[in-house]
């Protein structure tokens, strides 16, 4: 069974998508990354229906979730996952994010750890890099002057390997950057500018898996380091992927992801 559903709080409406096998299912929650929607999680979502209730949603200015007037922080995108939590009643999950997804989670598991009982963490970090306001501002910049059509080609060329940025997927990925409103990229970019969730680290008590894509520059050996001292944590590197592994190499990251949950593929 699939059901959309919007589910209100300050300024929007998040958009969701729940496809359920049976009520008695755990549940897994997937949150996107910047400039993506929801279907970037196609590929795990169908993995995964036969054995969860599976919830994803449009992050705040993406996909079918319009941006509001204000700029978010982090808390503000974390309570909004705890809101959709709240709309579907859900006690417990399996978290899963991607890049902007990964501070989101990791402030929402710092406010409420109980609703956590695992956490997966793909190519995002836990605090704003040294350089990462400027970066996010040269980025900002660039979208004013090229338009979300100008960053969709740039984004599809620093996410994806050569091959992949030149063929279908290249092109499903730069629709969906495309379509993405400049105020929610703006706004989420502010966001990225200025995060620090560290200290959550030293309390995560639930199993952890940190993925991340083998190309994508210095993130593999960060987030190893970020946050491999978590006691129990699990990492995985998945070969010939940049930024969005769970879309540019699906099989490989469903196979890591699958047997971090315990079921078969």
């Amino acid at each position: 069974m699939v059901r959309d559903d919007l589910v209100e709080v300050p300024e929007t409406d998040i958009f969701c998508r729940v496809e359920r096998t049976r009520h008695a299912a755990p549940w897994i929650v997937f949150s996107n990354s910047l400039v993506t929607d929801l279907s970037i999680w196609d590929a795990q979502a169908d993995a995964l229906k036969d054995r969860f209730q599976v919830l994803r949603y449009d992050q705040r200015g993406h996909g079918r979730t319009s941006p509001g007037e204000s700029a978010p922080d982090m808390p503000r995108l974390a309570a909004d996952l705890h809101a959709v939590l709240d709309h579907f009643g859900i006690e417990r999950c399996t978290f899963v994010g991607l890049s902007m997804g990964v501070p989101t989670g990791l402030t929402a598991y710092g406010m409420r750890p109980e609703r956590f009982g695992r956490l997966v963490l793909s190519d995002g970090q836990a605090k704003t890099a040294a350089t990462g306001a400027a970066t996010w501002a040269g980025r900002i910049a660039f979208a004013k002057e090229h338009g979300m059509d100008g960053y969709a080609e740039d984004t599809a060329r620093r996410w994806l390997q050569p091959d992949n940025a030149a063929g279908p997927k290249g092109e499903a990925l730069r629709r969906m950057v495309a379509a993405t409103p400049l105020k929610g990229f703006i706004h989420g970019a502010t966001a990225l500018q200025d995060y620090d969730q560290e200290a959550v680290l030293r309390r995560i008590a639930c199993p952890l898996l940190v993925i991340a894509g083998a190309e994508d520059g210095a993130m593999p050996s960060s987030m190893a380091a970020t946050f491999g001292g978590v006691p129990g944590a699990r990492v995985g590197i998945i070969p010939q992927a940049g930024h969005v592994p769970n879309f540019e190499q699906p099989d490989a990251f469903n196979a890591v992801l699958l047997d971090f949950l315990g079921v078969g593929a």
